[in-house]
């Protein structure tokens, strides 16, 4: 009998191609996992220097915190405009609470760049083995809210429960997983209600027959997490300007009810909350007035951040959060995407035509903070990147599963174990850096390269313990791909879903591209070879590949050559 030796650790990672499974039994310290009928798999805890362990492929032990301890993470605070250590105010455990959208329309690809952002930090939390309780909210009691549904003549309430429906899909279609709360403001109208007594309890707010004003001038500390002053407070940021106000930067923590708008009862009279401070009053009920993580795009910071940061501290003197988080804009031609300039796209309308994996790539493949720039060019690239990255793993999955009994008879090749061990290492050093997803996507090129070398090249297919080399490579590229939300359920299904897409894109069917393709075949048969290189060439400006093999021509997609010209002319 074969045996496999792996370090301990939660999930099957490594060597082992996880379609072999099929039995898995474990215990803290100690596992044994069944797979191929003739393979063991031990912890490595159990038998400490056996040969078969060198060289080590995966560096993680029994320790649920190996990961914390071995790669700290540092994640930059707006706060202290500085990358500092992640240190959770609990071991083990996170708080993580990010701003949700305002569910009035469909979510533009700005929204996505949030949400896809920390979905990323989610999901690296979790691998590095903290708890995360991870809180994002709908805002569904608002001015735009009530202005669309007035315009459509529905009613707010209903209106933004679809959009919050909607929203969600989005969310699937990005692979972005379930927070483990997702409070809407008409459900907690009590936590509000309440939060507000508080902060007039402790005089940090005044009432104006039945509004309620949180007063900027009672709390000293106002502007820190953005560093601007009081003045800046413009109108147009839901600052509303109001008179009656003891400082134009004062801000409604309750309004009164008005004609044709929701209203619910309040010490004050009926009315509804004021934007900010439904999320000081939802973080608060699910976190607690002190966290972890707040997060949310760059534009939260002022003034949303700054007011729910009073508030909280007007309500609660301890209140405090660690870290603030934001991310970077979603930009058309050097201006901010956003519904109030109208220069958005919406998901919706993306996923129309490209792949929801060459969308997330595509916002993954720029760091987190830094802007990134709405294209045609940028988007076909990623979808020519991932195409590239499923069809490798796709290839491999094929060699192994022609021989999967040999993959059991030896270890890995020295090698490919050291590809891995630094993709692996450079996968980690990157995402402890502030979530640097470009470089840890950078990092795929050399596994991904060397497996289409022992697929498809002469001296590959000779390389001595090739399907060993190829299930380790796959298991490993598997690891990366979950991390960073993109994995596919099938890689098969996913590249023919990005086949269609392409096929969308360059308004043809397969069987026009098929047709072509033997118009090809003929032309060149009767050496018409202008013929069929002007065949190859239009199919090539509308994003169509071809490409020839000893058992005829197939087709890939690819970017069109007028955005390939303009991708060369950008770098």
């Amino acid at each position: 009998m074969a045996t496999t030796l792996l370090k301990c650790y939660h999930r099957p990672l490594g060597l082992l191609p996880k379609r072999v499974f099929t039995k898995l039994t474990k215990s803290p310290c100690t596992s044994r996992i069944l797979l191929h009928p003739k393979t063991r798999l031990l912890c490595f805890n159990s038998i400490k220097n056996h040969p078969e362990m060198q060289p080590q492929i995966i560096n993680r032990s029994c320790n649920e915190n190996n990961h914390q301890q071995q790669h700290k993470l540092w994640l930059y605070n707006t706060m202290s405009k500085q990358k500092e250590l992640f240190e959770p105010k609990l071991p083990g455990k996170v708080g993580m609470y990010v701003c949700g959208v305002t569910a009035y329309d469909l979510s533009h690809v700005g929204h996505a760049r949030v949400y896809v952002s920390f979905d990323v930090l989610f999901r690296y939390l979790k691998y590095m083995g903290y708890e995360v309780n991870y809180v994002r909210n709908f805002t569904d009691v608002d001015d735009k809210i009530i202005a669309r549904a007035n315009q459509l003549g529905d009613d707010p309430i209903n209106l933004s429960r679809r959009y919050c429906e909607e929203f969600l899909h989005d969310m699937t279609y990005l692979q972005c997983l379930p927070p483990s709360a997702e409070p809407r403001v008409s459900d907690h109208l009590p936590q509000i209600i309440d939060m507000i007594k508080q902060i007039l309890d402790n005089g940090f707010a005044y009432t104006i027959n039945s509004d309620v004003y949180f007063s900027v001038d009672k709390f000293p500390d106002y502007g820190r997490l953005s560093g601007r002053k009081l003045e800046d407070n413009r109108a147009g940021e839901r600052v509303a300007v109001d008179s009656r106000k003891k400082h134009p930067a004062d801000f409604a923590l309750w309004k009164s009810a008005k004609e044709g708008e929701p209203f619910w009862e309040s010490p004050w009279g009926p009315g509804r909350p004021g934007w900010h401070i439904e999320c000081s009053a939802m973080s608060a009920a699910y976190l607690g007035y002190s966290f972890d993580i707040h997060g949310g795009g760059m534009d939260l910071v002022f003034p949303h951040h700054e007011n729910e940061i009073a508030q909280s501290c007007a309500a609660c003197d301890t209140s405090n959060v660690r870290y603030w988080i934001h991310n970077g804009f979603v930009t058309v031609d050097s201006e901010k995407m956003s519904k109030s300039l109208g220069n958005f796209f919406t998901i919706r309308q993306v996923l129309e035509v490209y792949h929801p994996m060459a969308l997330r790539l595509f916002l993954i493949g720029t760091h987190y903070r830094s802007p990134i720039n709405y294209s045609d060019v940028q988007l076909e690239s990623a979808s020519d990147r991932i195409y590239y990255i499923y069809q490798s793993v796709h290839d491999c999955e094929n060699v192994l599963s022609e021989d999967a009994e040999g993959i059991w008879k030896e270890s890995i090749s020295p090698g490919i174990a050291s590809c891995i061990s630094k993709f692996h290492n450079e996968f980690l050093a990157s995402m402890s850096d502030d979530l640097h997803t470009p470089v840890a996507l950078a990092a795929m090129s050399e596994p991904l390269k060397a497996i289409n070398d022992l697929i498809h090249t002469r001296k590959g297919k000779k390389q001595e313990l090739r399907l060993q080399s190829l299930a380790g490579l796959e298991k490993a590229l598997g690891n990366v791909l979950t991390i960073l939300g993109l994995m596919p359920t099938s890689y098969s299904e996913a590249l023919q879903q990005l086949r269609e897409k392409a096929l969308k894109r360059a308004n043809m069917t397969e069987d026009q591209v098929l047709q072509k393709i033997e118009e090809r075949t003929t032309a060149r048969k009767n050496k018409e070879y202008e013929k069929s290189d002007a065949i190859r060439k239009d199919l090539a400006a509308v994003g169509i590949a071809l490409m020839d093999n000893p058992e005829g021509t197939t087709w890939r997609p690819a970017i069109p050559l007028a955005l390939q010209e303009n991708l060369v002319a950008a770098t």
